[in-house]
Protein backbone atom coordinates (compact mmCIF):
# COMPACT_ATOMS: atom_id res chain seq x y z
CA UNK A 1 0.00 0.00 0.00
CA UNK A 2 1.45 3.64 -0.84
CA UNK A 3 2.24 5.89 1.71
CA UNK A 4 1.47 9.81 1.70
CA UNK A 5 2.84 12.23 4.44
CA UNK A 6 2.51 15.71 3.08
CA UNK A 7 1.30 18.62 5.01
CA UNK A 8 0.19 22.13 4.25
CA UNK A 9 -0.42 25.19 6.52
CA UNK A 10 -1.15 28.69 6.32
CA UNK A 11 -0.25 31.00 9.38
CA UNK A 12 1.41 33.06 11.81
CA UNK A 13 4.75 32.77 13.45
CA UNK A 14 3.95 32.65 17.26
CA UNK A 15 8.03 33.06 17.75
CA UNK A 16 11.04 34.07 16.77
CA UNK A 17 12.93 31.20 14.86
CA UNK A 18 15.57 29.55 16.89
CA UNK A 19 18.99 28.44 15.10
CA UNK A 20 21.30 25.69 16.27
CA UNK A 21 23.97 23.96 14.43
CA UNK A 22 24.84 20.58 14.31
CA UNK A 23 28.49 19.61 15.12
CA UNK A 24 28.94 19.07 10.59
CA UNK A 25 27.18 22.74 10.53
CA UNK A 26 23.84 21.82 9.28
CA UNK A 27 21.36 24.69 10.45
CA UNK A 28 18.39 23.82 12.26
CA UNK A 29 15.48 26.13 12.53
CA UNK A 30 12.74 25.42 15.37
CA UNK A 31 9.68 27.54 15.39
CA UNK A 32 5.47 27.98 15.75
CA UNK A 33 3.06 29.11 14.19
CA UNK A 34 -0.53 30.02 15.09
CA UNK A 35 -3.65 28.56 12.56
CA UNK A 36 -6.93 30.57 12.88
CA UNK A 37 -9.94 28.99 12.35
CA UNK A 38 -13.32 31.28 12.26
CA UNK A 39 -16.72 28.77 12.48
CA UNK A 40 -20.45 29.25 13.42
CA UNK A 41 -21.69 26.21 14.90
CA UNK A 42 -25.35 25.59 15.30
CA UNK A 43 -26.04 27.74 18.09
CA UNK A 44 -25.30 30.45 15.55
CA UNK A 45 -22.55 32.47 18.14
CA UNK A 46 -19.86 32.76 15.74
CA UNK A 47 -16.46 31.31 17.74
CA UNK A 48 -12.70 31.29 17.21
CA UNK A 49 -10.01 27.94 17.15
CA UNK A 50 -6.79 28.45 17.29
CA UNK A 51 -4.28 25.94 16.24
CA UNK A 52 -0.90 26.16 17.63
CA UNK A 53 1.98 24.01 15.64
CA UNK A 54 5.80 23.26 16.34
CA UNK A 55 8.18 23.25 13.20
CA UNK A 56 11.27 22.12 12.26
CA UNK A 57 13.34 23.34 9.18
CA UNK A 58 17.39 22.36 8.44
CA UNK A 59 19.93 23.21 5.88
CA UNK A 60 19.09 26.37 3.37
CA UNK A 61 15.72 26.61 4.39
CA UNK A 62 16.39 27.29 8.69
CA UNK A 63 18.81 29.81 7.75
CA UNK A 64 16.52 31.50 5.41
CA UNK A 65 13.72 31.49 7.98
CA UNK A 66 15.50 32.51 10.46
CA UNK A 67 17.57 35.38 8.63
CA UNK A 68 13.60 36.79 7.39
CA UNK A 69 11.04 35.53 9.88
CA UNK A 70 10.28 37.08 13.15
CA UNK A 71 7.40 36.22 15.10
CA UNK A 72 4.10 37.70 13.95
CA UNK A 73 4.98 37.14 10.12
CA UNK A 74 2.61 35.43 7.91
CA UNK A 75 4.56 32.11 6.08
CA UNK A 76 2.70 29.23 4.28
CA UNK A 77 4.69 25.99 4.68
CA UNK A 78 5.15 22.24 2.73
CA UNK A 79 6.10 19.73 4.49
CA UNK A 80 5.98 16.30 6.49
CA UNK A 81 4.45 15.03 10.01
CA UNK A 82 7.73 13.98 12.20
CA UNK A 83 6.70 12.11 15.34
CA UNK A 84 9.63 12.40 18.17
CA UNK A 85 9.55 9.78 20.81
CA UNK A 86 11.77 9.86 24.14
CA UNK A 87 11.27 8.46 27.61
CA UNK A 88 11.25 11.44 30.40
CA UNK A 89 14.47 11.51 32.71
CA UNK A 90 12.40 12.80 35.49
CA UNK A 91 9.34 10.67 36.02
CA UNK A 92 10.69 7.80 33.27
CA UNK A 93 7.14 8.66 31.49
CA UNK A 94 7.27 7.76 27.53
CA UNK A 95 6.79 11.20 26.26
CA UNK A 96 5.97 12.15 22.74
CA UNK A 97 5.72 15.53 20.17
CA UNK A 98 4.35 15.73 16.56
CA UNK A 99 5.97 18.11 14.67
CA UNK A 100 5.81 19.36 10.98
CA UNK A 101 9.14 19.45 9.42
CA UNK A 102 9.18 21.97 6.74
CA UNK A 103 10.38 20.81 3.43
CA UNK A 104 9.53 24.43 1.54
CA UNK A 105 8.21 27.71 2.36
CA UNK A 106 6.95 30.76 1.18
CA UNK A 107 6.56 34.05 2.10
CA UNK A 108 3.42 35.80 2.70
CA UNK A 109 2.24 39.46 3.28
CA UNK A 110 4.96 42.12 3.11
CA UNK A 111 8.32 43.19 4.05
CA UNK A 112 8.38 45.44 7.55
CA UNK A 113 7.74 49.01 6.12
CA UNK A 114 7.49 47.43 2.18
CA UNK A 115 4.30 47.26 0.17
CA UNK A 116 1.55 43.98 0.36
CA UNK A 117 3.20 41.75 -1.83
CA UNK A 118 0.11 39.35 -1.59
CA UNK A 119 2.63 36.58 -2.10
CA UNK A 120 5.12 34.95 -3.58
CA UNK A 121 7.06 36.46 -6.61
CA UNK A 122 9.11 39.49 -6.58
CA UNK A 123 11.17 41.36 -4.08
CA UNK A 124 8.81 41.75 -1.46
CA UNK A 125 7.72 38.07 -1.88
CA UNK A 126 9.08 34.65 -2.73
CA UNK A 127 9.25 31.68 -2.29
CA UNK A 128 12.32 28.83 -1.35
CA UNK A 129 12.36 25.38 -1.03
CA UNK A 130 14.93 22.62 -0.37
CA UNK A 131 14.07 20.38 -3.50
CA UNK A 132 12.86 22.27 -6.90
CA UNK A 133 9.21 22.07 -7.32
CA UNK A 134 7.00 21.34 -9.97
CA UNK A 135 3.69 22.24 -8.72
CA UNK A 136 2.46 26.13 -7.77
CA UNK A 137 1.86 26.80 -4.03
CA UNK A 138 -1.76 28.31 -3.46
CA UNK A 139 -1.15 32.03 -3.60
CA UNK A 140 0.58 33.62 -6.49
CA UNK A 141 1.64 36.95 -8.30
CA UNK A 142 0.56 37.39 -11.47
CA UNK A 143 4.27 37.25 -13.84
CA UNK A 144 5.38 40.48 -14.37
CA UNK A 145 7.30 41.34 -18.21
CA UNK A 146 11.09 41.46 -18.27
CA UNK A 147 12.99 44.59 -17.44
CA UNK A 148 13.19 46.76 -20.51
CA UNK A 149 16.42 48.35 -21.13
CA UNK A 150 16.92 51.99 -21.20
CA UNK A 151 15.86 53.44 -24.28
CA UNK A 152 19.32 54.73 -26.26
CA UNK A 153 18.47 56.69 -29.29
CA UNK A 154 21.23 54.98 -31.10
CA UNK A 155 19.75 51.64 -31.00
CA UNK A 156 16.42 52.55 -31.39
CA UNK A 157 15.54 50.50 -34.49
CA UNK A 158 12.51 48.93 -35.73
CA UNK A 159 12.54 45.03 -36.08
CA UNK A 160 11.99 45.19 -40.00
CA UNK A 161 15.06 47.76 -40.24
CA UNK A 162 17.90 44.99 -38.76
CA UNK A 163 19.27 43.15 -41.83
CA UNK A 164 19.51 39.45 -39.96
Amino acid sequence: MPNLNKVMLMGNLTRDPEIKYTPKGTAIANFGIAINRVFTPEGGERREEVTFIDLEAFGRTAEVIGEYFKKGRPIFIEGRLKLDSWDDKTTGKKMSKLRVVVESFEFLGSREGGPASGGGGGEEGGSHSAPPRSSAPPQRRAPSSPPRPPADPDLDVQADDVPF
